[in-house]
């Protein structure tokens, strides 16, 4: 071995190393249940060394590419550290896409080896077929089906004597495809060194701890609940409770069993834990952190989760795919105080707000989101068009539009693509969703824009009514008529039973648009 590859090896700080690290200092400790799964730091570190050299196993090398379509499970996580130490990239895939949308990620990917759960596998071999890529590894989590492989068998491989490669901390070991509020994801290329100083301002400005148990009910496929939470846990020696979704009784009902201290999920999710009949009778004492993100928080559901949670301490996360994700957070002692902001950029993130021309925009003026940080992706797969748009001027381009006030904080205000231009005046849709969000049956707002004769652009609203209220259309244009200048008033107002959001809690305009136009 040259004194190269030596140095190498000890300064070797790949993500799977995080975990060898954790598993050295909190051996007995518990690192993941998920129902009747109990695996301790060291148990679930031998786990995931199987797992790397069963795929190594299949001839599966680092740098090759693994699809994952799973729903939450102790499997997922023992893939996903498995993956990052071999230093394959792993793509999980979002459950929810149609056999067509999953084919498109396989094609674009193309990875040599796919793992899917049992319910999932017809809808992975329809893909891979309607992709046209040879996939020689098919793997299934349950039960052997056809010419899928148990993942039993990956699990159970002898590991004795095998040694991991070394992964450098630029080497890409994630290809996360973004969540599809655009026509087509693109895929973003994340490494070790990108997701470890994620953790890192995660963990120092999101006051998290290795005390911490923690609930993961989102799913693990997007990088909030994969990379702000499990990620940072298991750097901690954190304890991790995996559901397969956020259910809204079994979520109260494993706060109240594991005494979980910690979680995380988007207002939509949180305004169902406190509508649903259970709230008030599950002793939720033990919880002290709570996490939103995907979008603002409502005010009104902020106050009445501070009235009826008074223990617990909130953070707004803000950030995308690109960013691992996290770029700013929002603290627990602003949460009222400038509800609906950001916050701050984080422990490794650099935050400016420019113009159409990158010129930085004077406080309190509306500019484009752009960042630099180690966190940031290296790029999108196979797309230096959009590449080379994101990254000109030696700054990330995050398409957000947003105000900074004079301590720092910035205000989404919208996308750039959903800044709303009606009779040739600037209308944020956030402004607005705040707005009608104050009426007091409105349960969930969403605000776009539909083309107009007259206003080419009219500014439209689609609204979800609390439980039992008889809301009107009418009775929606009455409140913003108090409350709103006319030219930001809705021209048009639908009353609908639910809002369309992908996995990650983000309302899909795009899909309302589609609908209403």
């Amino acid at each position: 071995m040259s004194t190269r590859t030596e140095m190498a090896t000890a300064r070797a700080n790949g993500l799977g190393e995080v975990l060898r690290r954790s598993a050295a200092r909190f051996r007995d400790r518990t690192a993941i249940i998920d129902g009747e799964t109990r695996l301790s730091y060291r148990e679930f570190d031998d786990l995931v060394t199987r797992v790397a050299a069963g795929l190594a196993g299949h001839d599966i090398n680092p740098g090759d590419r693994v699809a994952l379509l799973s729903r939450n499970s102790a499997d997922f996580a023992a893939i996903a550290w498995g993956a990052a130490r071999l230093g394959v990239i792993l793509v999980p895939i979002n459950f929810m896409l149609t056999a067509d949308e999953v084919g498109y990620i396989v094609g674009h990917s193309e990875p040599v080896a796919f793992i899917a759960q049992p319910e999932f596998v017809a809808t992975a071999t329809e893909a891979i077929a309607a992709s046209g890529q040879a996939v020689p590894t098919l793997i299934t989590t349950g039960d052997a089906k056809g010419e899928w492989a148990p993942f039993a068998d990956l699990a159970a491989t002898d590991a004795t004597g095998w040694t991991p490669p070394i992964v450098a901390d630029d080497d890409p070991i994630r290809l996360m495809y973004t969540s599809g509020t655009e026509s087509r994801p693109k895929g973003a290329l994340l490494t070790s060194r990108a997701l470890q100083a994620e953790y890192l301002s995660t963990i120092v400005d999101g006051g998290m701890s290795g005390e911490d148990i923690d609930l993961h009910t989102l799913p693990l496929y997007h990088c909030a609940q994969l990379d702000c939470f499990l990620g940072p846990d298991l750097m901690l020696g954190a304890t991790s409770i995996i559901l397969p979704a956020p259910e809204p009784a079994r979520v109260l009902a494993s706060i109240a069993e594991h005494k979980v201290t910690k979680y995380f999920a988007p207002p939509t999710v949180w305004i169902s834990l406190l509508r649903h009949p259970d709230f008030d009778t599950t002793d939720l004492s033990s919880l002290r952190k709570g996490y939103y993100g995907a979008s603002p928080m409502p005010v009104e559901i902020l106050t009445e989760i501070q009235q009826r949670l008074p223990d617990v301490d909130l953070w707004n996360f803000y950030g995308q795919t690109e960013l691992a994700p996290v770029a700013t957070i929002l603290p627990p002692h602003e949460q009222l105080t400038h509800a609906g902001s950001a916050g701050f950029p984080v422990l490794n993130v650099q935050t400016r707000l420019v113009d159409d021309e990158d010129a930085e925009v004077p406080v309190g003026e509306i500019g484009e989101v752009v960042h630099r940080s180690p966190h940031i992706a290296a790029g999108y797969w196979r797309d230096g068009e959009k590449t080379a748009e994101a990254f000109r001027g030696g700054w990330f381009h995050s398409g957000d539009l947003a105000i900074e006030d004079e301590d720092g904080r910035i205000t989404i205000v919208d996308r750039k693509k959903d800044m709303i231009k009606s009779g040739g005046e600037n209308v944020a849709s956030r402004e607005v969703e705040e707005a009608i969000y104050s009426h007091p049956d409105v349960a969930e707002v969403a605000v776009f824009a539909l083309p107009d004769p007259r206003w080419v652009e009219a500014v439209t609203a689609t609204v979800v009514a609390k439980g039992g209220s008889d809301l009107t259309s009418a009775a929606i244009q009455e409140h913003c008529a108090g409350v709103l200048a006319p030219f930001k008033q809705p021209k048009r107002i639908e009353i609908v039973t639910e809002l369309p959001k992908n996995p990650s809690g983000k309302i899909l305009k795009r899909e309302l648009r589609e609908r209403f136009s």
